[in-house]
């Protein structure tokens, strides 16, 4: 990438990925961009479980069997749980952990996917936390707000067409319903 809106432009979620395992190197930076995320009050709320054994993957899977796919075959996944005790903004501050996670993947060419977790249920009706919770030994105290699967893509996508972007959805100095889409 040339520059951070390109990287915006061409990053995407990747779901499918080879069986190509992610270097070591890049897995270390991966994770430091986690650990230099943001954070309320610099309350550094988060911790992180890095997997990349394949049974652990297929059972973390059962969190979600309709939408955990990209555990199917990623090669690295990070769980990222966040102590609500430490900061009011715990959720705020694990979801900008894992776009930091998701941004610096994608400069250095590794795809990503974030399979959310907190609020979600598994197939039989139970938290998908208390799933992960279970198969990692995470602490109950722990908030498990996501899990980021992290490979070499094997799919490809197109960049995002910046003419299609919801330009309607950004308001200028106030609410407004009547302003029209651009080329109405």
């Amino acid at each position: 990438m040339d520059n951070f809106h390109d990287l915006l432009l061409e990053r995407h979620s990747i779901r499918r990925y080879t069986d190509q395992p992610v270097d070591a190197d890049h897995v270390r930076l991966i994770l430091e961009a986690a650990l230099l995320a943001p954070s309320s009050k610099n309350a550094r709320c988060w911790q992180f479980v890095v997997v990349e054994d394949k049974e652990v993957m297929q059972r973390l899977k059962e969190c979600k069997p309709a939408y955990a796919a990209s555990l199917t075959n990623a090669p690295l996944a990070v769980v990222v749980t966040v102590d609500p005790a430490l900061s009011e903004a715990y959720i705020e501050d694990a979801a900008a952990a894992a776009m930091f996670m998701h941004l610096q993947a994608a400069a250095l060419g590794i795809g990503s996917c974030w399979v959310q977790v907190r609020g979600r249920l598994d197939g039989m009706g139970e938290p998908s936390e208390d799933v992960v919770r279970d198969i990692l030994g995470i602490p109950h105290d722990m908030v498990v707000e996501c899990i980021m699967t992290f490979g070499h893509s094997a799919e490809t996508r197109k960049p995002v067409d910046p003419a299609k972007l919801l330009w309607e959805k950004v308001h200028i100095g106030s609410w407004r319903n009547d302003i029209p889409a651009e080329g109405e």
